[in-house]
């Protein structure tokens, strides 16, 4: 198993590359073997018409966060891809930042399935939940 900071590395490289994530301002905020934290701060690139975090958004985050836990235990020269998840949305939220954590439930050599949890944290650090996923990857070669 590699280091805990090679896995930092493999995914902030992979993380930084993202053109949506980039753009939404998400960070990466925790890297473990299976797991990872990613948060996304509340601005108007993520909200709907009443100024909640976009279900899309929020969908996003926990497909980044999944796929990530999942590419920590891939082979060393592979990525993955999402080949479907399933967002149950909880609770609606504004402000502060949502925080996704991406854990891995099953890895295989050809499906890797995960999920994450969202938690909606507030100007105080008061944590709610808003959403879970669940997810199925497939390990894909890298070709960057």
């Amino acid at each position: 198993m590699p280091p805990i900071d090679a896995l930092w590395t493999r995914v902030q490289d992979s993380l930084s590359r993202q053109g949506m994530m980039r753009h939404l301002g998400v960070r990466l905020l925790r890297v473990e073997p299976g797991l990872v934290e990613l948060a996304l701060p509340y601005s108007d690139r993520v909200t709907q018409q009443q100024d909640g975090f976009h279900g899309g958004a929020m969908g996003a985050l926990a497909d980044i966060a999944g796929g990530y836990a999942g590419l920590t235990l891939a082979a060393e020269g592979m990525e993955v891809t999402t080949v479907e998840y399933k967002v149950n949305f909880l609770a609606a939220f504004r402000d502060g930042e949502l925080r996704a954590i991406g854990r891995v439930v099953k890895a295989g050599r050809r499906v890797i399935v995960t999920t994450a949890e969202l938690v909606h944290v507030d100007a105080q650090g008061q944590q709610n939940p808003c959403a879970v996923m669940q997810q199925t990857l497939m390990p894909v070669p890298k070709t960057y």
